[in-house]
């Protein structure tokens, strides 16, 4: 059996944790759209645990942006303004056409000012919990196509074709429960941030059920930061999408990284063995990030470093490692890929990997690298809506952070102010 092969029957295993549909909670949902949906959440406060995160994370909106950190000091002078090679007329072109195509009431509540807060309001469950800009699926197909090809003209070829998988496999998972009005392949809401330009900042953000993607533009430069990416399952099995797949790489990845170190590594990188581990202190869990640490509205958490050195690795481990960082980097176009591939390289001296859980071939497992500049999660979660109660392979979240304040180029952002006023910046 080839390691594909392996992995498709490790996935398809989600079938036997199909849940009942004619239980209440799936029965009022497959008559809800998704505003009563949530309407219905927000209200009746069900259910409770995640009701109290959401208003947990609300009163973390009302924070001042920091940044994430490893002691809550920004470090200062970590980013800079740089050419990367991004095709700005092309990508503000498919936004001017998107605005061509829309209404004047539609065009207001699509926009929003550059350094709106509400770039931080969204959130990757399926509970349309911050209902901001458009969303795909109440649109008029000429409209959300036009959104699609914003999004298509900012990010690589592959990363892309990962997004547009992570929208089929929410659509599969809405026609696996019946609720295809709250899970589709269009539940996703569109933002955009200032005004489309090849000289000044704007940006725009993509959010919804296990995608969520922020992007700020400037001149030749992309952010991608924060962004999200899940699946439950994470395979389409049936239908015409058969065989859409995404995350089993990271997955992989980190596998072999943690196999390939020696006992006393694996020691210091296990920093929990088991995935909900009586060790962990109050916070290090919850229902719904499980160990993710720097989700949604988790902007200003302190994350300490733990695990093991990149440095203190094999050059073969550090390859692997960048081999990860690779394909978080992967909605990058190529040329600005390759340069925060360089710019993480520089910091391997202080990039740090830490995992949960065992690392046997039924294993699931977290994993974290974190640096001065990167941040990112892998994460096996147990079930939302498949009935596991114990975290598995098929539904996976992962995230991209950039410390220090670096996510939503917020560190960039003076920088990029005094361009506009006509100094010249170290590093340009």
């Amino acid at each position: 059996m080839t390691n594909s092969d392996r992995s498709d029957l490790d996935h398809g295993q989600y079938r036997q944790f199909l849940p009942d549909l004619s239980l209440p909670r799936f029965t009022t949902m497959q008559q809800q759209d998704a505003h009563k949906y949530a309407k219905a959440f927000k209200t009746g406060g069900s259910p409770p645990w995640l009701h109290s995160l959401y208003l947990h994370w609300r009163r973390l909106f009302q924070e001042p942006y920091r940044g994430i950190t490893t002691d809550g000091i920004v470090r200062p002078g970590l980013f800079k303004i740089q050419d990367e090679g991004i095709p700005m007329t092309t990508i503000v072109e498919a936004a001017n056409h998107l605005l061509s195509r829309l209404s004047d009431q539609q065009r207001e509540i699509v926009s929003h000012h550059i350094d709106s807060p509400e770039w931080r309001s969204w959130s990757n469950p399926e509970f349309l919990l911050s209902d901001k800009g458009l969303r795909l699926d109440e649109l008029p197909g000429d409209i959300r196509d036009a959104i699609m090809r914003v999004l298509e003209s900012a990010l690589s070829p592959q990363g892309y074709q990962k997004a547009v998988s992570a929208m089929k496999i929410n659509g599969f998972l809405g026609h696996l429960v019946k609720a295809p009005r709250i899970c589709n392949e269009f539940s996703y809401n569109f933002v955009l941030f200032g005004q489309p330009s090849t000289e000044k900042p704007w940006g725009f953000s993509f959010y919804g059920h296990h995608l969520c993607l922020n992007i700020l533009l400037y001149r030749s430069q992309i952010i991608t930061s924060p962004w999200f990416t899940g699946a439950e399952p994470n395979i389409i099995d049936e239908g015409p999408e058969q065989g859409t797949q995404i995350l089993q790489v990271e997955e992989r990845l980190g596998l072999q990284l943690m196999r390939s170190l020696p006992a006393h590594q694996q020691k210091q990188a296990q920093i929990y063995a088991l995935l909900r581990d009586p060790a962990m202190p109050a916070g290090r869990w919850n229902h719904d990030d499980q160990r993710h640490l720097c989700g949604a509205y988790r902007d200003n958490r302190i994350v300490p470093y733990e695990g093991v050195l990149a440095s203190e690795m094999s050059d073969a481990q550090r390859e692997t490692l960048m081999g990860i960082l690779a394909e978080y980097f992967l909605y990058l176009p190529e040329t600005a890929m390759q340069m925060r591939l360089d710019e993480a390289r520089r910091w391997l001296h202080e990039t740090y990997f830490c995992w949960i859980g065992g690392f046997g071939d039924d294993d699931a497992f977290y994993y974290r690298i974190q640096s001065p500049v990167v941040i990112v999660e892998f994460d096996h979660h147990s079930g939302v809506f498949l009935t596991n109660q114990e975290p598995a392979k098929f539904h996976i979240h992962t995230l991209l952070r950039t410390p220090n304040g670096g996510d939503y180029g917020m560190a960039l952002r003076p920088l990029m102010d005094g361009m506009e006023q006509g100094f010249v910046w170290e590093g340009k």
